[in-house]
């Protein structure tokens, strides 16, 4: 699991999200057009096939006692640790807002931005090898901050039932409607509308390739947030480093998927040595040791660096969802990471405290995209407009330097919508 910074597994982990989308493109897309065809004909047609679910327009659609049997089924434990975490978060995506602003020029020109929010949004949050009432929170959350009056989730129901957990969530968070229907075929119900399911304006959440391909597929009718690929974190360690709690976090992103990477980069090579033995033995007695021991073995390495310097240009250049600064001045090194989804700074900050309570959000960019893009927030909830206002005066005085540039471009129509004001 020990590699110097030039072993070609660096490259391997960096690359084992990239997928031919030939088949899993093709397939979507014809779910995608049966259901924007067919409606609720084909969504139920399709979510019985893959989810084992005959729904139809009765039983679609969450019920408020559903809701209630859920909440009341959750320990209430759980429901405070939710409670309090939503606290957390939307305090977090309050702050991410932006304002409405004009400003006034000179000869009566006024120019702004004005600020909206999105009017529907529309979550998914996937039921397969795990259930992550998380995703509802991170997804919904920054929504409700924005100010998005009407959100509507979509969950794969298997024989009808939903994890309590999820519906618990949906309505602690706010979530205005759900239904029990996964896959692709949700995410074209919520991008053009069904008989049952109302069309939304943004897509939001994770889900397997097909959801991803959908996604893809449906953007441009819709907005969506990101492409996400597999989990994956790099932690930079020190020699102040607990090799116990860096073996721990690695084997955190490894138990989520046999494509997750855990990376770890140190100048220290006896710690090198103490986080592979850890690794090791926690390994051994993980309950997901079956998934974590692929990812492990496969796409995840211990690097041994010249220097802490070094160790940020590589971690730049591979740009992960999560990177956790394990060094004894971390606030010395922060500003040397450009590309990361997270970061987390020192020892007491494990990935966990993100995934759940922190606030920033966990829907962040995987595979490289952290070097354009960002994690989810508030701002992917709102539309900026632009605002312009001009005075007689104003647009006499601009009027000559707009005529020439329409002229330029040979747009006489353009000239003449302003030659016929001054006239």
């Amino acid at each position: 699991m020990i590699i110097d910074k030039n072993d070609p597994k660096l490259e391997l982990i960096k690359k084992r999200g990239e997928i031919l989308e030939g088949g899993y493109l093709e397939t979507a897309a014809e779910i995608v057009s049966r259901v924007r065809r067919e409606g609720d004909a084909a969504l139920f047609e399709l979510t019985a096939r893959f989810d084992g679910f005959r729904a139809d327009a009765s039983n679609v659609r969450v019920t408020e006692k559903e809701f209630d049997e859920a909440l009341a089924a959750v320990p209430r434990e759980l429901t405070e640790a939710m409670e309090k975490a939503r606290e957390n978060i939307l305090a977090f995506h309050e702050k991410q807002l932006e304002k409405t602003w004009l400003s006034e020029g000179p000869g009566g020109v006024i120019l702004g931005q004005k600020i909206t929010p999105i009017e529907k949004a529309g979550v998914y949050v996937p039921g397969g090898k795990a259930a992550y009432f998380s995703s509802v929170m991170m997804n919904v959350l920054p929504a409700v901050a924005a100010g998005v009056p009407d959100i509507t989730m979509c969950t794969p129901a298997s024989g009808g039932g939903v994890n309590p957990a999820l519906l618990a969530a949906a309505k602690i968070c706010g979530v205005t409607r759900a239904f029990k229907i996964g896959g692709a075929q949700a995410v074209a119900a919520m991008a053009y509308g069904t008989e049952s399911v109302p069309k939304v304006d943004k897509i939001t959440g994770p889900g397997n390739i097909y959801v991803a391909m959908a996604k893809k597929l449906v953007f441009g009718s819709v907005d969506i947030d990101m492409i996400a690929g597999p989990s994956e974190i790099l932690v930079i360690a020190d020699g102040s480093a607990d090799p116990a709690c860096v073996a721990a976090d690695m084997l955190a992103q490894c138990e989520h998927d046999e494509l997750a990477s855990a990376v770890c980069l140190t100048p220290d090579k006896n710690l090198a040595e103490k986080i592979e033995a850890e690794v090791k033995k926690q390994l051994a007695v993980l309950p997901k040791k079956a998934i974590a021991e692929v990812s492990a073995d496969k796409f995840s390495a211990i690097v041994v660096v010249s220097d802490l310097e070094e160790a940020c240009s590589i971690a730049n250049d591979i740009a992960p969802e999560h990177l956790e600064l394990y060094v004894a001045s971390p606030m010395e090194y922060m500003m040397k990471i450009k590309n990361a989804g997270a970061v987390f700074l020192g020892g007491s900050s494990p990935e966990a405290v993100g995934d759940y309570f922190a606030g920033p959000n966990h829907v962040l960019p995987t595979g490289g995209t952290a070097r354009f893009f960002s994690p989810l927030g508030a701002y992917d909830f709102i539309k900026r407009s632009s605002i312009i206002y001009y005075s007689p005066e104003g647009l006499r005085r601009d009027a000559g330097y707009v005529r020439t540039m329409a002229s330029a471009e040979n747009l006489a129509g353009h000239a003449e919508s302003v030659n016929v004001r001054i006239k």
